[in-house]
């Protein structure tokens, strides 16, 4: 099956996008290998108070091993783990096509050094851990809610309200700090007249008295056309952000006291929130066959590990997408920005893709799941033949067709 093919005169180089790989066909038949574009490089980052279970955690989604005891700042380098996302759809594409080769989607997620009070003066760790926050996309903000004796809290005593709120402040004081200069050098330029500078004033003076008050820049309201100027801030707390309750292995269905107040408190802030059980995600990691895992979550009455839940929440969070290529050689998931048209998700595979581009072949995963393969759907009228303008939607199959 082809992913995509150029057509072009005798004399210009012309290859083909299968699902096998990249060539490029110089006008005398000649193959040179094409760089692979990479994928998404968009990161979420673990932030918490220390010993909440950051790298635990991490280390159940990653199966990497950062360092996790019972101190404080036990994490100091960032960890970055690239981490498959499970989808069942891929999986189901497999069965169908049999390919050769698999390629999931991945995600980036850092575990990021324990913040404390006094971050956004340089207390701790507060420089590496804000400098560090300010590169990712998005937040994954673990809380505890589980009671321990036996593991230190910084603060002496269980509450993920204060918690929270303890790296909030830290996060709004040093975007206060950040905007307090750019506001100056705004300013300057609004008073001579600037209409766009005006505008951006505008949207800076407001996020401003959010933060002044305590509430996270994300929560201002904002017209789509200011939507740019207020990504270009980078401002901390302006990511979105997951709240992850750290729980006892009782609470993992159910929840608990500490649970209810934290979904309470995300649901009046319209943030997500979610029980996992990072003791129990060890576990769970440490079991090596399938049947012996699927046995251990059915006692604790769960379906599925929480970390496979996490992964798919935080590429959720960075607003990505995930469309397919099929083929004998390889089924390939491929990650996209919610709204991307088709040349740009044909650019994810390679730059020459989308300045090239001419059409787009889709198929529907429904469709092609539903009658069994390509030659089905096409028999069926369910081939879709796309321009410039399409929105390529969350689990497209898709072929590409262009000219360079």
């Amino acid at each position: 099956m082809y992913g995509c093919e150029i057509r072009t005169g005798a004399h210009q180089k012309c290859g083909v996008w299968t699902n096998e790989g990249k060539v490029d066909r110089g006008a005398r038949g000649a193959i040179f290998a094409l760089p692979t574009r990479s994928t998404m490089a968009l990161k979420c980052g673990i932030v918490g108070l220390p010993n909440v279970g950051k790298s635990t955690l991490f280390n159940c989604l990653s199966n990497a091993k950062a360092q996790s005891a019972n101190f404080p700042f036990c994490t100091i380098e960032p960890n970055l783990g690239v981490i498959n996302v499970p989808d069942d759809r891929l999986e189901r594409l497999v069965e169908i096509v049999q390919p050769q080769n698999t390629v999931p989607t991945t995600v980036e997620i850092v575990d990021i050094a324990g913040l404390v009070k006094g971050a956004s003066k340089g207390e701790g760790l507060g420089n590496k851990f804000l400098a560090n926050i300010r590169e990712t996309h998005a937040i994954l903000h673990v809380l505890r809610c589980f009671d321990d004796d036996n593991i230190v809290h910084v603060d002496g005593s269980v509450d993920p309200i204060r918690d929270k709120e303890v790296i909030d402040t830290e996060l709004q004081l040093k975007d206060l700090e950040t905007l307090e200069t750019r506001l100056q050098k705004v300013a300057k330029q609004a008073s001579i007249g600037d209409k766009d500078a005006r505008r951006q004033l505008d949207l800076y003076e407001r996020v401003k008295g959010a933060l002044e008050q305590g509430i996270s820049a994300r929560a201002v309201e904002r017209e789509d056309a200011e939507e740019p100027l207020f990504q270009e801030m980078q401002l901390l707390t302006g990511k979105p952000v997951l709240y992850v309750c750290n729980v006892e292995e009782g609470a993992v269905v159910a929840g608990n006291a500490h649970v209810e107040r934290v979904m309470a408190m995300a649901a009046a802030e319209g943030a997500g929130a979610m029980v996992i059980g990072a003791g129990i995600e060890a576990d769970i990691a440490e079991l090596e066959d399938a049947e012996e895992r699927a046995m251990f979550l059915a006692d604790i009455g769960l379906e599925e590990a929480g970390v496979a839940k996490l992964i798919r929440a935080a590429y959720a969070l960075l607003e990505l997408e995930t469309y397919f290529t099929a083929g004998e050689k390889e089924v390939r998931a491929w990650t996209v920005r919610s709204g991307s048209t088709a040349p740009q998700a044909a650019g994810v595979i390679h730059t020459d893709f989308e300045k090239g581009f001419i059409r787009a072949e889709v198929m529907k995963y429904d469709d092609f799941v539903r009658l069994g393969s390509e030659q089905a759907v096409k028999e069926a009228g369910k081939l879709g033949v796309e321009g410039k303008e399409y929105i390529v939607q969350d689990g497209d199959i898709m072929h590409f067709r262009f000219n360079v």
